[in-house]
Formats: C-alpha cells, sequence, structure tokens
C-alpha cells in the first residue's frame, strides 16, 4: 500500500486555543535593546466584520538588524533578551497588539538594505493555509528604497503600511488586517 497525502483541511475552530498563550505577545523584557514600541490594530473580513478568532503571529529582527535565528550569522549583535517572535490572538471586536521593539534594517538579496519591517502570519478559520504579510513603518524614509515593497502596486502599498498614533509615552503603530476586498492587505506567497 502506497501513503497518500491527505486532503488540505481549513483551519479549524480549536487552533485559537490551542496555540495561544498569555504573554506571547509581549516581545520585551526590560533588558532589551532597542526602541519600545506597540503594534495594535484590528482582523475584518471582507465584509468589514471583525474576526473574533484570528491568530496574528510577528517575526522581526532585533534593534540591530539581526534575526535570533541559527541561519543569522552576520557579525551584529544578538540580543539573548529578544526572540523576535509573538503570537496574540484576537478578541471579540478582532483587536490584536504586540509590545515589541523597532527592528533595524536588513539586508536583501544583493539589493542593499530593506527597511524596517515585521514579518506577519494570520490564522483564522476557513482558510486552507496561513496567510504571510510584511508591516512596514509610514514614516521611515527607508520605506521609499525597499526592495519588496517597490515591488507591490503603489496603490495596494498602503495596506502595508503602520500608521504612527498620536500617544504619550511609547510610539503606537496601527495595523489594521483585511482578509478579502478591496482593501485587502497585500499578502505574499514564499
Amino acid at each position: 500500500m502506497r501513503p497518500l497525502p491527505t486532503p488540505s483541511q481549513t483551519v479549524g475552530p480549536f487552533f485559537h486555543g490551542g496555540l495561544l498563550r498569555e504573554g506571547l505577545n509581549v516581545l520585551v523584557r526590560p533588558q532589551t535593546v532597542g526602541e519600545r514600541i506597540r503594534i495594535e490594530g484590528v482582523v475584518t473580513d471582507g465584509d468589514g466584520r471583525p474576526v473574533s478568532d484570528a491568530m496574528v503571529e510577528l517575526w522581526q529582527a532585533n534593534a540591530h538588524g539581526r534575526y535570533h535565528h541559527p541561519a543569522d550569522r552576520r557579525p551584529l549583535p544578538l540580543d539573548p533578551t529578544f526572540t523576535g517572535f509573538g503570537r496574540c490572538g484576537t478578541d471579540d471586536a478582532g483587536r490584536y497588539w504586540f509590545e515589541t521593539i523597532r527592528p533595524g534594517p536588513v539586508p536583501a538579496d544583493g539589493q542593499g538594505m530593506q527597511a524596517p519591517h515585521m514579518n506577519v502570519a494570520v490564522f483564522a478559520r476557513g482558510l486552507l493555509d496561513h496567510l504571510t504579510t510584511r508591516l512596514y513603518f509610514e514614516d521611515d524614509p527607508a520605506i521609499h528604497h525597499d526592495p519588496v515593497l517597490q515591488r507591490v502596486p503603489a496603490a495596494r502599498r498602503r495596506t502595508l503600511l503602520a500608521r504612527r498614533l498620536p500617544a504619550e509615552g511609547r510610539p503606537v503603530y496601527r495595523f489594521d488586517i483585511v482578509l478579502q476586498g478591496p482593501d485587502e492587505t497585500v499578502f505574499f506567497e514564499f
């Protein structure tokens, strides 16, 4: 008997409870190097309704632009207090948030440097697979030269830009994720 792959299944309604733990959305400790920021947003469906049981993952470089990953062997400081990975479920209003640091720039494959950004994965009921996108900071001048962002049609780039909100204390950036429709967030295939 030859083994066959099983058919694809949509992400079920129970992943939310099995993969989330309190505190996974706080990526920083008091010793973590870098500018503290808060990322917050809402996940909505194609009709603009909040998705109350989505899960958002964040993966980013540290303040020096180095990833906490064995494949990143560049001679940049590795902050032992910062893994660069976080996970957050959405609440009844589709809201999520992260406490983290502003990442440093990372090199592009033979194309100079990429603008500081965060890699974002979204899991939601009904999807066959998770969605991946990027979060850039609207107030960073490096976004105008980022080789990945420049490949996105100009009219759609705004869906990848986190807006800085007026706030006292640490900077707060708003990054809403739209799963479908005319304002759909740009998602990438890898």
